[in-house]
C-alpha cells in the first residue's frame, strides 16, 4: 500500500503474523516470535502442573514445555486431529530466550497486517482475557484475534499457578 505523502512515496509498515485456528476461531501471533512449527507428537506429562500445561517434549535435545492454548483460554482441551500441530514460540524471560510450545488445531498462513488494519481489543464480549489480545484485524473478510504471546505465555503467571497446584 504505497501512498504519496508530501511528494514522497510512503509505504505503510506492516508486520507478519502466523495465523492459526483454535475451536473454529482465528488467531494470529507475530511471526518474529515463532521459532518453528512441528507436527503434533507425543508429549510427556509432568505431575502437579496446571491442566493447560500438557507436559514437555524433546526438541533436538532441548526440553520444551507444551501448553494447550485452548485450555489456557479457559475452553475445553484441544482435540488432536490430522492438522493439529505445535507452534514453538520464543519468549524473553529474565533476559534469556525461553522456548514454549503451544498446541493449535491448525496453522493457516502467514499474513501481512498493517497497523491501520488492527482495531483495539474489544472492551467486552471477548472470549479470552483482554490482556492476551493485542487487537483484532479484518483480513479478507475474516476476523483474526492478534495475541500478545508474552502475556498468554507469561512465565511468571504460570510459575504462580504451578506453585498453587503443588501446594494443594
Amino acid at each position: 500500500m504505497n501512498e504519496i505523502v508530501n511528494g514522497a512515496e510512503h509505504s505503510e509498515q506492516y508486520q507478519q503474523y502466523l495465523t492459526f485456528s483454535l475451536k473454529e476461531e482465528y488467531y494470529g501471533i507475530a511471526i518474529s516470535s515463532v521459532k518453528e512449527i512441528i507436527e503434533y507428537r507425543t508429549i510427556t506429562a509432568i505431575p502437579l502442573m496446571p491442566e493447560f500445561v500438557k507436559g514437555v517434549l524433546n526438541l533436538r535435545g532441548e526440553v520444551v514445555p507444551v501448553i494447550d492454548l485452548s485450555m489456557r483460554f479457559g475452553k475445553p482441551a484441544s482435540e488432536i486431529r490430522k492438522r493439529s500441530c505445535i507452534v514453538i514460540i520464543e519468549i524473553t524471560y529474565e533476559e534469556q530466550i525461553v522456548l514454549l510450545g503451544v498446541v493449535v488445531d491448525a496453522v493457516n498462513e502467514v499474513v501481512d497486517i498493517t497497523a491501520s488494519q488492527i482495531d483495539p481489543p474489544p472492551t467486552f464480549g471477548a472470549k479470552i482475557r483482554a490482556e492476551f489480545i493485542k487487537g483484532v484485524a479484518n483480513v479478507e473478510e475474516q476476523f483474526i484475534v492478534l495475541l500478545r504471546m508474552a502475556k498468554v505465555l507469561s512465565i511468571d503467571e504460570m510459575a504462580t499457578l504451578i506453585a498453587r497446584t503443588v501446594e494443594q
